[in-house]
């Protein structure tokens, strides 16, 4: 006879589990720890959601009212990346130690995506990209942040790369050293997705950029109500990462993204800020998710008994 369930995340499987958890005990009281993200597609998803949670845990500030206008109540306790410190200069030195990076050496963060599919569409074209920085930045320095399932893929694109590769192996390399390798890093190339957060934590100035097949992209048009992907232009409210999506997603239009980054201080300056801008607004400097989340639910334990 538990008081609460609480469920995390996985919204398909975990509304599942409630579902039948409700049907076993009618006034069961549930959470859900990390909200569906209604306001990018899909809004029908709250109100699905309400029939079989009564309260859920966000991790974006503007969540909350979209969850309490489905029916359910809900608390902003703060995203897990907020808890990661910005690395500092010893880190950032550790970590061109440990890659066999001069000091000084420009860096590039080249993030191609961790699903086999992103790889393959992404990949060719931030492959691409490096040549033609090439031909300015001649001592400009890739280095991969590799995720294990997507190494040997990502090895077989870059390893002839020009500016003599670094590849961070997640078995060699800790979590806080990628990290570091972030914030050593000039400016970054990512696929969209959770890793722009992982940038914005360590203060990286990035271009974010997507590719999906046509059908999928259609699809996608007609089901998206936001106009930006991207979580630190979301949070901020303003277009600080650039994008480049879809027919925009060219080695060229990219290039010359990044060569602005490269050759204007203050342009990455600006993002820089707007991403700790982003970081505190997610709970940065404030008390750790995790206990925000406990408390949160006791208080709805108490509201509710």
């Amino acid at each position: 006879k538990p008081e609460v369930l609480i469920t995390i995340d996985r919204p398909d499987f975990c509304l599942s589990v409630a579902h039948r958890a409700r049907k076993r005990l009618p006034t069961l009281r549930t959470a859900h720890y990390v909200a569906p993200s209604v306001w990018a597609w899909r809004p029908g998803r709250a109100k699905k959601m309400a029939r079989v949670v009564d309260h859920v845990l966000v991790l974006l500030p503007f969540e909350p009212p979209l969850m309490k206008a489905a029916g359910m109540t809900s608390d902003f306790v703060g995203h897990p990346i907020a808890v990661v410190e910005t690395p500092d200069r010893a880190q950032k030195l550790a970590f061109r130690a440990k890659a066999g990076l001069a000091p000084a050496e420009p860096l590039i963060a080249v993030l191609p995506g961790s699903r086999r599919g992103e790889v393959a569409r992404i990949g060719p074209v931030f492959r691409k990209t490096l040549d033609l920085l090439h031909r300015q930045f001649r001592d400009l320095r890739p280095v991969l942040p590799m995720v294990g399932a997507r190494a040997e893929a990502v090895r077989a694109l870059f390893h002839d790369a020009p500016g003599r590769p670094v590849f961070l192996d997640p078995s060699e390399y800790s979590r806080a050293e990628k990290l570091a390798a972030f914030a050593a890093s000039d400016v970054a190339i990512a696929a969209s997705g959770s890793v722009s957060l992982e940038l914005a934590a360590a203060g990286t100035p990035m271009i974010v950029a997507y590719q999906t097949n046509w059908l999928t992209a259609l699809i996608v048009r007609q089901m998206v109500r936001v106009e930006t992907a991207t979580l630190v232009n979301l949070v901020t409210g303003k277009r600080a990462v650039p994008e480049y999506f879809q027919g925009a997603c060219r080695p060229g239009p990219i290039a010359a993204e990044v060569k602005r980054y490269l050759l204007d201080g203050d342009l990455a300056e600006a993002q820089a800020a707007l991403s700790a801008e982003a970081m505190r607004r997610l709970g940065r400097g404030g008390e750790d998710p995790g206990r925000r989340a406990a408390r949160s639910v006791l208080s709805f334990l108490e509201g509710a008994g």
